[in-house]
């Protein structure tokens, strides 16, 4: 397969969508590193996929460049960048404090700059891919999550410019865009939801509530979205860059305002 011997580095990858993209890979034969703050998780992952274990936090220049030393040290390569490390930010804009403004954007957008910067010449020598896990909030805006929206929408700035600067010297980047995908993060939000809005049935209900109006009905599995993530981070993609593909069971193609019409009947 087109990943076999390839060396995938995965930020975020002990759990949900990292954690399906480090099997995806290493089910085609991959040496995948999977990387983050949290060694328990990792260590799951490694134990199911063989993965190689750092931690550290993506966002610190010198735990990213330490990271990509010791995958090159190990390897002798980098061939992907799968930025996937997020979170935090779920707030209005004047609900929301410095510090969890500053924590929103060290999640969602340093840590895939500055892991990048750090790994980019690396994928200049292997004319590598960056594949960048943005959300749908990278596109729309969800209610009370300003810290979130504005760093996922950065993300695709960050993808375009990497595209456009380091496509000549053979790297490509793309993000992916999922809506709901059901992953233990989620699955934790959609229980507070069911419970704030006093729906029986508990995370279940959530997400049947949340895809309601959504084309296809249901959230997305993390191995969908690592389908995608595989994709764009193998040559079966190779002349795409700089793009934006959305996974969101289609939400993106409701024309909110017809959904009185909809649900008129008519």
């Amino acid at each position: 397969m087109d990943s076999s011997g390839k060396v995938v580095a995965i930020t975020g990858g002990g759990t949900g969508i990292g954690a399906a993209v480090a099997r995806r890979y290493a089910g085609e034969g991959a040496r995948v590193v999977v990387l983050g703050r949290r060694r328990e998780p990792l260590e799951k992952v490694a134990a199911e996929t063989g993965a190689h274990v750092i931690t550290g936090d993506a966002s610190v220049r010198e735990d990213a460049e330490s990271a990509v030393a010791e995958i090159i040290g190990t390897y002798g390569r980098l061939d992907v960048v799968v930025a996937n490390a997020g979170g935090h930010g779920l707030s209005s804009v004047v609900d929301t404090g410095d510090d969890e403004w500053e924590l929103a954007l060290r999640s969602n957008l340093s840590s895939a700059f500055v892991f990048c910067r750090a790994a980019l010449p690396s994928l200049v020598e292997t004319g590598g891919q960056v594949v960048v896990v943005s959300s749908l909030a990278g596109l729309f805006a969800g209610p009370n999550v300003a810290g979130y929206t504005v760093a996922k929408h950065a993300l695709i700035g960050l993808t375009r410019s990497i595209a456009r600067d380091f496509g000549p010297r053979g790297v490509r980047a793309n993000a992916v865009c999922p809506g709901w995908v059901r992953t233990p993060m989620a699955d934790g939000e959609m229980a507070q939801f069911a419970a704030a809005a006093g729906f029986t049935g508990g995370h279940e209900e959530g997400y049947r509530r949340v895809t309601a109006e959504v084309p296809l009905r249901r959230p997305a599995e993390p191995e969908e979205i690592a389908a995608i993530v595989r994709f764009l981070g193998s040559a079966e993609s190779s002349y795409i860059t700089g793009a934006v593909i959305v996974a969101d069971g289609g939400a993106h193609a409701v024309d909110l305002p017809t959904l009185a019409f909809e649900r008129a009947g008519m």
